[in-house]
């Protein structure tokens, strides 16, 4: 009787230990994946940004990491071509040539 109580107690214990090590192994995924995320993330935001800062003078960019797209009255919507997409509203004034972001959004697919 007792070797079967210590038998059974082993067996919770090495299913215990497998359970422990699955979750770990999970929680590792999950941890590469949070922070491969968050850097392509900041990429598409970064693309965005350099965009928006050189909107005016988009020729002298080598190459160009953004879909822009004209909305009337100087306004533009600036759109990353990297995943996750972000898409950012802009207005240009007339006069100083100032660029203001109006709004931000993740672009779902």
């Amino acid at each position: 009787m007792i070797l079967a109580w210590i038998i059974s107690l082993l067996l919770l214990y090495s299913s215990l230990i497998d359970y422990i090590e699955r979750l770990s192994a999970v929680r590792m995924i999950e941890v590469n994946t949070i922070d491969m995320a968050q850097k392509k993330f900041i990429a598409a935001e970064k693309a965005v940004q350099e965009c928006e800062e050189h909107i005016t003078t988009l020729s002298s960019l080598p190459s160009n990491p953004c879909v822009i797209q004209s909305v009337g009255n100087d306004r533009w919507l600036i759109s990353s071509k990297e995943k996750p997409g972000i898409q950012i509203g802009v207005q240009i004034d007339e006069k100083t040539g100032a660029v203001t972001r109006i709004n931000w959004r993740q672009v779902f697919e």
